[in-house]
């Protein structure tokens, strides 16, 4: 004897859509427990969604272009009844259009996770079977928007009331806001609050030799908006220093014992992530966000880091949390483990929110300084570039140390050149000397 059930979209954090990019599956196939279903793309992260258990496909209910969100059914399976009634039917609850939604809490405006993962690129969301035309709200009422959409209009000074939804029953999604905002600067106007950027020209580059265009990878094209975004919003600094890290250095490499025992090498990162907390602690205001409208700072009391991430289609920022409470063996552990996974392209839409502070590492490339852009809603992030032995002048003579060069971006509003500093100085004292973790 056996049973239909409904499979659905698992939870998706604080992302309330997500693109069907590809359907692993088709009626009649039989799969076992685990196997990918369908594959889920969210602005920054792909996720494949597995079969809970194992069963026939009787029948796909999305295709690729989809937009779905969490608790839709994707696949109704068959499987062998274990003598209990089925299961997917209390999955399949009708979702209530919200067309008058309350404004949002301030707690809930300015929380990070919302924010961490870049907005999609400008594009019109795909069409698909089960998307309605786009309606226009009624006289009176509230146009029909997430809370998370509302949010990105309001930063931007978009009216809603102006967009036009492209979403079931015309929901207005963040595409619509953007395209909005491009047409308006195409057509020489901005949404209020906004300054207009002059269009760049056009330019026949073909006529001046053989040319190719090839297209960005996906990955780029939903973060550049979200870099553009964050360099246009937040007025940006960047602090250099030189930290010395020869004791650090000979430190590590006296555990390579250690290294092979736990299976589990320890980087240089391991440490920098060890003594953030510590410096975010003593300069608060680099471990917050600016509440909407900027007349308020918004102090996190954990200790959430982005780490970048080069993969063969871009840069990511996975999340490591609670970094003030792991080891320096648990945080290489896990450096290792979600590097990995992000190269893979295995990341989740968790992984990569809640970050109050980031670190972009280009130590294992080269370089000296660099300018990396903050991660807006957050106010700072760390550039990390390759080490070098110099010499260096003790008071008698010149002896080679090992000097690490960061570069602190930070935005201005919220913080100014003595704390950026500051900052540097204090996180150069412990990663110089790790003692003073301890103290």
């Amino acid at each position: 004897m056996s049973q239909v059930k409904d499979i659905c979209v698992p939870p998706l954090g604080d992302v309330d859509e997500v693109d069907v990019i590809e359907v692993l599956v088709q009626p009649g196939d039989q799969v076992e427990q685990d196997a990918p279903l369908i594959t889920l793309e969210s602005d920054k992260a792909t996720m494949e969604v597995p079969s809970p258990e194992a069963g026939t496909v009787k029948e796909v209910l999305v295709k690729e272009g989809d937009k779905v969100r969490e608790g839709v059914a994707i696949v109704r399976l068959e499987v062998a009844a274990p003598g209990s009634p089925p299961q997917g039917a209390a999955a399949e609850k009708p979702e209530v259009a919200e067309k008058a939604e309350p404004a949002p809490s301030v707690q809930e405006e300015a929380g990070p996770a919302s924010e961490s993962i870049p907005a999609p690129e400008a594009a019109p969301a795909p069409k698909s079977a089960n998307l309605a035309e786009p309606a226009e709200a009624a006289a009176g009422e509230l146009p029909y928007a997430s809370p998370s959409v509302r949010k990105f209009a309001r930063k931007l000074g978009v009216d809603l009331t102006q967009v036009k939804g492209s979403g079931a029953k015309g929901r207005i999604l963040r595409e619509d806001v953007e395209e909005y905002v491009k047409q308006r600067l195409a057509g020489g106007g901005a949404p209020a609050g906004m300054a207009a950027i002059p269009p760049l020209p056009e330019i026949d580059f073909a006529k001046f030799g053989p040319v190719e265009e090839k297209p960005l990878s996906r990955l780029k094209r939903r973060t550049g908006p979200h870099l553009q975004r964050a360099w246009l919003n937040a007025p940006q600094v960047t602090q250099h220093h030189e930290v010395d890290i020869t004791g650090l250095e000979d430190f590590r490499k006296s555990l390579q014992g250690e290294f092979e025992r736990r299976g589990v090498k320890l980087t240089p990162l391991a440490f920098v992530l060890k003594a953030l907390p510590a410096v975010l602690r003593e300069f608060p205001s680099f471990n917050a966000s600016l509440a909407p409208g900027g007349q308020d700072l918004i102090l996190k009391n954990y200790f959430h880091i982005g780490v970048a991430v080069a993969t063969p289609d871009g840069l990511v920022v996975p999340v490591i949390r609670n970094v003030d409470r792991k080891g320096v063996w648990e945080l290489g552990a896990e450096l290792a483990e979600v590097s990995a996974r992000a190269r893979a392209g295995k990341l989740t839409p968790d992984d990569l929110q809640g970050g109050c502070f980031s670190v972009s590492s280009l130590g294992g490339i080269g370089g000296s300084f660099f300018t990396p852009i903050v991660n807006v809603p957050e106010v700072s992030i760390l550039g990390l570039s390759r080490a070098r032995m110099q010499p260096f002048w003790n008071g008698a003579e010149f002896v080679p140390r090992l000097m690490l060069p960061i570069s602190l971006s930070y935005d201005h509003r919220v913080i100014d050149g003595a704390e950026g500093a500051q900052f540097v100085v204090r996180f150069g004292e412990l990663l110089s000397d790790l003692r003073r973790l301890v103290l």
